[in-house]
């Protein structure tokens, strides 16, 4: 039943099956969304506890939209406000909300690996949300969902990634998906936010964004995230935005019916433009969306369900 995997702590080490199991489930999830009344009984008396040590938007509302949307009860932990303030040790905080009867943990955390430690300690199920510069395989999952949603299959595609690849955790997850699925992919970066392992990963790298984006069929920007720059490593973000910046005109490079994506928050006028963040090509709003089918059918999966065609 469900999935081969008992958590989802990122895509390096899911199986292809379940990644199309996953996609599969999502396609009448997102059905559910559409509906006037977005509410099925599917998880009924499940409990779903969201466990976030950094802020978030779109990925912590979409959790609980997909838990509510369900009908799984929903309880959310923040840092701000909880023991974690007082002290208290991740492991601790997870195995209190694990006792309390927790059917799902969903944890963002900063430190690479959080998610895996907590799947070894824990009875429930663990989705990591986001850890570290590790992975954010539910993004990738969306991103999946939303290119096969236009291009119908993954064979023969080419995807680019430009931006911020040193810091993106998104970055990681979605090369792992891709190439699982016999995806091109190719990232593009100055050379100071290329990490060294890109080599191992088989993805084709660049350090010209024109050349990256020449005949592509997606093409992903990344956010650049000074956040997590421990150092200077870029001479202005006025230079980032006219050598790295996707515009109309690096946008022209791609395949005309090339699709446009970004995982949010956009920083607009840096790595990418309104007109193009704004225009027919981009599915960013779409993402958003996808975002909440991914989560859904991920509870459902991880709860026990099967995959299936329609949910009543």
């Amino acid at each position: 039943m469900g999935l081969q995997c008992r958590h989802l702590l990122g895509l390096e080490h899911i199986s292809v099956a379940d990644i199309l199991k996953i996609l599969a489930t999502a396609r009448p999830m997102k059905d559910i969304i559409k509906r006037q009344i977005k509410k099925v009984p599917t998880l009924r008396g499940r409990v779903v506890t969201t466990v976030f040590y950094e802020n978030s938007t779109r990925t912590k509302m979409s959790f609980d939209l997909a838990a509510k949307y369900l009908s799984a009860d929903v309880v959310g932990l923040s840092a701000i406000g909880s023991s974690i303030q007082k002290g208290e040790s991740l492991a601790d905080t997870a195995r209190t909300v694990a006792a309390m009867g927790a059917d799902v943990l969903v944890l963002r955390h900063p430190a690479s690996g959080a998610a895996a430690l907590l799947a070894d300690l824990v009875p429930c199920a663990v989705i990591n949300a986001g850890d570290g510069r590790h992975e954010h395989p539910t993004q990738a999952l969306l991103d999946l969902f939303t290119i096969k949603d236009h291009k119908g299959s993954f064979e023969g595609l080419k995807v680019a990634i430009i931006g911020d690849i040193l810091h993106s955790r998104v970055a990681r997850s979605n090369i792992w998906g891709l190439t699982k699925l016999g995806v091109e992919v190719r990232v593009a970066a100055p050379a100071t936010l290329l990490p060294p392992e890109l080599s191992r990963l088989g993805v084709k790298v660049y350090t010209k964004v024109e050349e990256a984006l020449a005949g592509v069929d997606v093409i992903n920007v990344l956010r650049l995230q000074l956040e997590r720059q421990k150092q200077s490593l870029l001479p202005t973000l006025r230079e980032y935005a006219v050598l790295y910046g996707v515009n109309k005109e690096r946008l022209a490079l791609a395949k005309e019916d090339a699709l446009l994506m970004h995982p949010g928050p956009m920083n607009r006028g840096i790595e990418i433009t309104a007109e193009v963040a704004d225009g027919d090509q981009a599915v960013i709003t779409e993402q958003v969306t996808n975002g909440v089918a991914i989560r859904m059918a991920l509870l459902y999966l991880l709860t026990g369900g099967e995959i299936v065609e329609t949910i009543n």
